[in-house]
């Protein structure tokens, strides 16, 4: 899950080095009075792997931080968070700019996972209605994308995820199938876990409700967003009901909704699905382990 016991990770040089620094050395005591207080490191806590989130704290007096090359937002308090999309590459470089113009470099390792891949070589990959999908889907993807480019504020990013409902995993996180003459469908976004119509659908941490379908999608039927904060928001597909709207605050627990199979789904089941910017992450990481009944 998402914590902030936080390791040192790599240091600024002394001021007679060149101007970027190393992940092992620290700065050293310096006269300049415009030098940050406090230790020029980064620190981490999360999983560094495909898929995986990590919430961290920038080195002391940075006034710019980058993930390979991207603007990433810091806190007051010098925490910020980045993930790692389900097909991320084998590293990423976290570059802080302090107040004084040194800067702090970190190339981070991703660890690449080994997915869940199904091989259906006799069967043809699962055609999508041509005709009325080609009609709704693009408005229904430009409503979602529109719900994504809302700015909120919420610190639920900074919380203990829960599960937003629990019992069996149907299907994990990056599952994928290949059919018929190699053709691959597109990898499962999120986790889906099986349970009654009517279940109650809990949120998983605080948050601002940036979509509310008010009919059910061609897909996801009827479709719930959530904006914990810091670009990392949570999807609940399928569901029976919604019980909040756009623009309401959740807080952590609080019923959102309920289980349900609207959309294209084969049975009762809440898929669960991340996101942190455009990057699909894993739910499994964040909240941890399925709790048992």
């Amino acid at each position: 899950m998402l914590g902030l016991a936080l390791l040192a990770g790599c240091a600024a040089l002394p001021p007679q080095a060149p101007p970027i620094a190393t992940a092992t050395q620290r700065a050293t005591p310096s006269a300049r009075p415009n030098r940050p207080v406090g230790p020029v490191t980064f620190g981490y806590s999360g999983s560094r792997i495909q898929g995986g989130t990590v919430v961290g704290i920038a080195p002391a007096g940075t006034s710019l931080l980058t993930l390979d090359g991207v603007a990433v937002p810091v806190t007051a308090d010098g925490r910020f968070l980045i993930a790692f999309d389900r097909d991320a590459g084998p590293a990423a470089t976290l570059l802080a700019t302090l107040e004084d113009g040194r800067q702090v470099r970190d190339t981070l390792a991703v660890a690449p996972r080994a997915w869940n891949i199904s091989r259906l070589g006799t069967l043809p990959k699962y055609p999508v209605p041509e005709a009325e999908f080609t009609r709704l889907r693009p408005a229904e993807l430009a409503q979602i994308a529109a719900a994504r480019r809302t700015q909120v504020q919420s610190n639920g990013w900074r919380q203990a995820f829960l599960w937003p409902s629990t019992g069996r995993i149907s299907t994990l996180f990056g599952s994928q199938r290949i059919y018929k003459n190699g053709e691959a469908g597109s990898y499962h976004s999120g986790i889906d876990i099986a349970r009654a119509t009517g279940t109650p659908v809990l949120a998983p941490a605080d948050g601002v409700v940036i979509l509310a379908a008010d009919h059910p999608f061609t897909l996801e039927g009827n479709l719930l967003m959530i904006d914990h904060g810091m670009g990392l928001s949570s999807a609940f597909l399928h569901l029976s009901r919604i019980d909040v709207r756009v623009g309401a605050r959740v807080t952590r627990g609080q019923v959102v909704g309920a289980v349900g199979r609207s959309g294209r789904a084969t049975g009762p089941h809440l898929h669960w699905g991340m996101k942190w910017r455009e990057a699909r992450i894993d739910p499994l990481l964040v909240a941890g382990p399925m709790p048992v009944d």
